[in-house]
């Protein structure tokens, strides 16, 4: 039997001498990496490379990759530091590579270098890509054109309760030297890994349900990976934020770059801690504008009394001089009523005075001594006057007054 077969063993050496001849270079490779895993006891990193379809998202290609232990110990610390992400499975990177295919492993690709540059740009052009459609949107400002109440007491949290910021959180805002009372509520969330955004993204419907309770909402994380940051550069989560109906104050534990939600929250701090003291600043503030108002009244209204006090003065001066002159001419008025009044009383009682005279004058005149004066006389018969010489009769006996006296005499025949 002649033999016209290769055994698989001889293929695949076949092939890998075929593959190194043909791809005797290294090359720079575009992808994304997905399954990175370290193995603990070699140290080599093993991974995944995929491309997906830009409109379906479907991977349309594949390759298996490794990162030496020589290598990987250097390569990753370097990509950490320039991007700020752990290397891990989700990230688009730029990387050197070899084209090798081992007899048993199969088609592979050796990872010999690596640009971090790539994978910042990317991760910045996403996140740009998500501000510009919140702004198209027209929800990228909304939270930040809220009105953040006078004194925010009453405060929703999400995070861990678990995490070193929390703990923090709380003790700069109970133990604030002013003594500022406020009111936590904590809304367990998970802060780290792949369960981050759904966790976040719960707790904010939990508030929102109860929102009319609190003043503001605080997301805070207390340090940890900072790959574990690109949860909060989703465009769901951001959403949210920037929609929510209460001021979103975000302290996630970072001072390099801003997440999405930072961009779109209240109010941004690098700490949790400098999220309470933000919060006791708010209050103080509000509380020192209390004082500098009051002292402001104070000061109004001691100008004020001032100022009435000396409108009083002038009033008081101007009431006694126009007092004064009322008197005054009070005065020369119930002098001249006076006057008036005794020319009156002097008119009238020379008229009756007058008039009394004459009346005096005709009582004279019809007075029987003024008339038996003028050669008159009066005869009576008995006391009774008589008017004619009818009236008496022969040897009456009649009385005759006269001026200067009177006479007696007898009626004859």
């Amino acid at each position: 039997m002649n033999r016209n077969f290769l055994t698989l063993s001889e293929l695949n050496l076949l092939v890998e001498e075929r593959i190194k001849e043909s791809f005797s270079e290294t090359y720079w490779v575009m992808a994304e990496t997905s399954d990175v895993r370290l193995n603990q006891s070699s140290g080599h990193c093993y991974l995944e490379f995929i491309e997906k379809s830009s409109r379906t998202s479907s991977i349309t290609a594949k390759a298996r990759g490794y990162i030496w232990n020589n290598t990987f110990r250097v390569l990753k610390p370097y990509f950490e530091e320039v991007t700020g992400q752990q290397f891990t499975s989700g990230l688009k990177i730029l990387v050197r590579v070899s084209v090798e295919f081992h007899p048993v492993y199969g088609y592979g690709l050796n990872v010999v270098d690596i640009e971090p540059a790539y994978t910042l740009g990317d991760m910045q052009l996403r996140k740009k890509k998500i501000i510009a459609q919140l702004e198209e949107d027209g929800v990228f400002t909304l939270n930040k054109e809220l009105l953040l109440p006078l004194n925010p007491q009453r405060i929703a949290i999400i995070t861990s309760p678990s995490a070193a910021g929390y703990e923090d959180f709380l003790e700069h805002l109970n133990n604030n030297i002013y003594g500022f009372v406020f009111y936590p509520k904590l809304f367990s969330a998970v802060m780290q890994g792949e369960q981050t955004e759904m966790s976040v993204f719960t707790a904010l419907e939990k508030i929102y349900n109860c929102h009319e309770f609190f003043d503001v909402l605080v997301i805070i994380r207390g340090g940890g990976a900072t790959s574990d940051l690109m949860a909060f550069d989703s465009y769901q989560l951001a959403a949210a934020c920037a929609q929510f109906p209460i001021p979103v104050i975000t302290g996630i534990g970072h001072e390099r770059d801003d997440t999405v939600v930072d961009l779109v929250a209240y109010h941004r701090a690098k700490t949790p801690t400098a999220v309470a003291d933000y919060l006791v600043q708010c209050i103080l503030n509000t509380y020192n504008e209390f004082l500098a108002t009051e002292d402001a009244i104070k000061s109004e209204s001691k100008k004020m009394l001032g100022r009435l006090n000396s409108d009083l003065k002038m009033l008081t001066g101007n009431l006694r001089l126009k007092s004064l002159s009322m008197i005054e001419k009070q005065s020369s008025v119930q002098e001249l009523y006076r006057l008036r009044l005794r020319n009156v009383v002097s008119a009238f009682t020379a008229r009756k005075q007058y008039l009394l005279s004459e009346k005096e004058s005709f009582v004279k005149l019809m007075s029987p001594e003024y008339i038996l004066a003028k050669g008159y006389s009066i005869t009576r018969v008995g006391g009774k006057t008589i008017k004619s010489p009818e009236e008496v009769s022969p040897g009456d006996k009649i009385e005759t007054t006269l001026s200067g006296g009177f006479v007696v005499s007898i009626i004859c025949n």
